[in-house]
């Protein structure tokens, strides 16, 4: 039990979700949840590149800020950014400002293009790395045989700030990994959900 925590009517999660409120919401509703939408995933791995060396707390009490920045994360959008808006986000004191990590954001956009036109999809390309074996409780891991191998090919492809731990906690955030504890209640929900997902079909063009 000591990857757990009791909270309000004797709920069981993940212990990590007790840390703070602003926690409890996201961890219930969205964290580990299967997502094929490409924008979605293009802001969730944006955001955990932001995270690197912060606390998640830090990165999701700004997400409101970071979406209104970076045009809802619509990656078409952010790939005609130039100086003058890394200027602008320079200046936005609503979100984390880091120029590498702003530039980072800007670089992989026009990364997730190339991708478009060999896979179809972001989507497509992420799921391709999907585990074989579905994950056990690893919470206290931060990498993977599966997220050094994105991250590789990833880097691989030109993107910045796609680590192996960045990119695992990636992959636990948008449900291609079930990392919830064994007696988290979210855990059967999101069990539930992934078998009704249906997953994204590499398109050629």
């Amino acid at each position: 039990m000591q990857n757990i925590v009791k909270g309000e009517y004797g709920k069981l999660r993940c212990k990590w979700s007790g840390v703070t409120p602003d926690y409890i919401h996201y961890h219930d509703n969205e964290w580990g949840f299967p997502v094929k939408d490409d924008r979605k995933l293009f802001e969730k791995i944006c955001l955990e590149g932001f995270q690197s060396g912060l606390s998640w707390r830090t990165i999701l009490t700004k997400r409101e800020n970071f979406r209104k920045a970076f045009q809802q994360f619509d990656f078409h959008k952010i790939a005609r950014f130039g100086e003058k808006d890394v200027k602008r986000l320079l200046a936005d004191e609503g979100i984390v400002r880091h120029r590498g990590k702003i530039e980072a954001v800007i670089h992989n956009a026009k990364m997730v293009q190339l991708i478009l036109q060999e896979y179809g999809s972001l989507s497509a390309y992420i799921w391709s790395f999907e585990p074989k074996k579905k994950s056990q409780t690893f919470q206290t891991v931060s990498t993977s045989f599966e997220s050094i191998a994105l991250s590789k090919d990833l880097k691989k492809r030109g993107w910045k700030f796609v680590g192996p731990t960045t990119v695992y906690a990636f992959m636990q955030a948008m449900g291609l990994i079930n990392d919830h504890a064994k007696q988290c209640f979210v855990r059967k929900e999101v069990d539930k959900a992934y078998k009704k997902f249906k997953k994204p079909v590499i398109i050629k063009r």
